[in-house]
């Protein structure tokens, strides 16, 4: 099992055949392809346009269009994984000549990672806060109190009311946390908002 960067999963056999299928193309060509992928991963809502040009690209060079596509397909797992994993351009050319791609053409969609990631990881990173946005968040505390014999302590907790938008409409979600729960939770909170305050 090949030991890669940007999953755990053990990969179909057909997405580590697509890779070195990729040793076929000229390098003009694998470099006409890498800006196809590199523009699609930077306008992500543009999948027409990737579409188009991918099959522009297959009329021109006398390949079917749907392989190609399938072939791609299987090329953006890398990238997105790169992404979750905030790889460097030595880990995507590592996991590159760990699937069969040639050292140039491994260089040059490296080179192409190192040139892009920071565009793409603020990228990531809105798509991320802009799923479910924070719109508002109420609290209170309160404490419960045992009545048995057995239990005659009270435990604090928090009420929360977070408000979050998804897409047009808000929805309100309601948690119960405990004291130490609430110190994580706001630990992460914190974390969060200092990641945040890096790319700002």
């Amino acid at each position: 099992m090949l030991q890669l960067h940007f999953t755990n999963d053990t990969l179909p056999d057909n997405v580590c055949t697509d890779f070195q299928n990729l040793n076929k193309f000229s390098e003009q060509q694998f470099v006409s392809l890498t800006e196809i992928l590199y523009q699609f991963l930077l306008e992500p809502k543009e999948s027409e346009q990737c579409l188009r040009q991918l099959t522009e690209f297959a009329g021109e060079n006398g390949i079917s269009a749907g392989p190609l596509r399938a072939l791609m397909k299987s090329v953006l797992l890398l990238p997105h994984g790169a992404l979750k994993r905030n790889l460097t351009a030595e880990q995507v050319k590592a996991d590159l000549l760990s699937l069969g791609l040639n050292e140039d053409k491994a260089s040059h969609f490296s080179d192409q990672w190192r040139i892009h990631y920071p565009v793409l990881s603020r990228l990531a990173m809105g798509q991320t806060l802009m799923v479910n946005q924070l719109v508002d968040m109420e609290w209170k505390f309160g404490v419960t109190v045992g009545t048995s014999e057995l239990q005659k302590t009270g435990n604090i907790f928090l009420q929360l009311k977070l408000v979050i938008r998804k897409g047009n409409k808000t929805e309100n979600v309601y948690m119960e946390l405990t004291l130490p729960q609430f110190y994580n939770f706001l630990h992460e909170m914190e974390r969060a908002k200092a990641c945040m305050d890096c790319f700002s």
